[in-house]
């Protein structure tokens, strides 16, 4: 399979790349990023081949329904780390909660976030490459929480392979940090910046765009990629969890097979949402993507009413800190698959450079025919959490939350939901202990034994080793001094 580009093509790139060549270079002509030149039609033949398959069968089909240029015995090996997930034989639990509401848990990995789902798998499939082309590799991750540990994770001690990671100092959870900052491979890299997410992945974008950058990186021998959702290496391993999803709600008979239902995804940069969609478009019967969101409610304006606005916007702290985004990448995606190269090209560079661009009544037409969204503030999140809990006898954290409201105010019709519950209550203790006893400033340790308690519920072992871990990674700067801190790690 080819991948294209989503501004079209300048005289610097190829029209037409392969996949290995995509994620290795993931940022395409006039900033844009890479598409596949056409999914694969899977339908309900498909579905029905895998009915009974477990999640490592499905994946293994689903790549090489994509024709990626990748062996078979890496793409084994990549998609055999889902072993290692609480329960090896269905690494994503689907579990209902209301009668019309099931809840895909995406969270089992060794990071306890959804960001494993995929990067466990993409980090051995990228060393491969890069040992295999003799090639050593920075990998630029940005994070608002949970990229950063589950990249951190899946490329540690990893040949021909560095990281550098970007987070927001004081933006993330105090175990999100600590999953961090305990990284201790010296080929890890992290860095706390003064600012915010969108601060971190801005310089991410501009350093893989930069030739200069890369011409300090030759120096030294070493290639640019990363392992932010910009890289489709990252979308198409969120493709399979939500194909998953919708059969383990054919096998645990809640619908029948070609029965369309709700996704609802809890949305920050729309690697999630994205994956949601490109299954849609190969197959999956889908009614509508539900775009949740927290007070930054971007996509909300977005979707509701056509217009992606970051004039006189800045990003507001929330206490579902993940979703703390302005500027949502893969929304890029979208565009360019409902509207073409060349109106996606006009619209983001009006975002780059005027804050602004707003669709046409066609276009927005277009657009909410594959998605509708809503957003919810903290204490609304609370008060979801804390009903569930006590009416539903289920635990979530605040960024699933989210997706509760949308729930009420966006299912217009009588199919069942899948909610995607993208981290595990032990990352935002403090605020889900809040929401059920009304405690707080509550240290993250405190509140976990907290819930613990309260849910009767086990800490994992990965989270309660965390507070006893020397912290390894002090660096914290300013955001102009990124650059010439990574050519000092390299």
């Amino acid at each position: 399979m080819q991948f294209i580009q989503t501004r079209g093509q300048d005289e610097n790139k190829k029209a037409k790349v392969t996949f290995s060549e995509a994620i290795l270079d993931p940022i395409a002509s006039f900033g844009g990023l890479y598409v596949p030149q056409e999914l694969p039609n899977l339908g309900e033949a498909f579905l029905q081949k895998h009915l009974q398959s477990d999640y490592k069968t499905l994946a293994l089909d689903m790549l090489e329904r994509f024709e990626v240029d990748i062996d078979k015995k890496v793409l084994q090996e990549a998609i055999a780390l889902y072993d290692k997930f609480d329960d090896s034989t269905n690494p994503v639990p689907v579990v209902k909660v209301k009668e019309d509401l099931y809840v895909s848990e995406l969270y089992h990995g060794p990071t306890r976030a959804f960001k494993d789902m995929a990067l466990q798998p993409f980090g051995v499939v990228l060393s491969s490459i890069a040992q295999t082309r003799g090639e050593n590799y920075l990998i630029l991750a940005a994070t608002s929480g949970d990229t950063g540990p589950a990249a951190l994770e899946t490329f540690k001690n990893r040949a021909n392979v560095k990281v550098a990671c970007m987070y927001p100092d004081g933006g993330t959870s105090d175990v999100q940090r600590l999953q961090m900052v305990t990284e201790d491979a010296p080929n890890l890299k992290v860095i706390g910046i003064k600012g915010v997410f969108d601060d971190a992945q801005t310089a991410l974008k501009r350093l893989l765009a930069s030739q200069k950058f890369k011409e300090a990186l030759d120096k030294k021998q070493t290639k640019l990629s990363a392992a932010n959702s910009v890289n489709f290496g990252r979308i198409i391993f969120q493709i399979i969890y939500h194909i998953h999803s919708y059969l383990e709600l054919v096998r645990q008979s809640a619908i029948k097979m070609g029965e369309k239902v709700y996704l609802n995804v809890p949305s920050g940069n729309f690697g999630n949402a994205l994956g949601g969609y490109y299954a849609w478009k190969m197959g999956l019967p889908v009614e509508k993507i539900i775009i949740s969101s927290n007070k930054n409610n971007i996509l909300t304006q977005l979707i509701k009413e056509g217009r992606y606005d970051l004039r006189n916007n800045k990003v507001v702290p929330t206490t579902s800190p993940a979703m703390d985004i302005l500027k949502s990448s893969n929304v890029e995606r979208v565009l360019f698959d409902l509207f073409g190269e060349e109106r996606t090209k006009e619209l983001m560079e009006s975002l780059e450079k005027e804050h602004y661009y707003e669709l046409t009544k066609e276009e927005l037409s277009k657009l909410q025919e594959c998605f509708d969204a809503d957003w919810c503030d903290d204490e609304e999140g609370k008060r979801y959490i804390k009903e569930t809990f006590q009416n539903d006898g289920y635990l979530m954290d605040p960024h699933t939350a989210t997706c509760f409201k949308s729930y009420e105010t966006c299912t217009k019709k009588p199919l069942k939901s899948i909610v995607y519950s993208t981290a595990e209550w032990t990352k935002f203790s403090p605020v889900i202990a809040n929401a059920l006893t009304g405690e707080v400033d509550t240290k993250d340790i405190d509140a976990l034994r907290s819930i613990s308690k309260t849910a009767n519920l086990p800490i994992p072992d990965m989270i309660k080793e965390l507070f006893e871990k020397e912290i390894a990674q002090k660096t914290v700067i300013e955001k102009e001094e990124i650059e010439e801190e990574i050519l000092k790690f390299i």
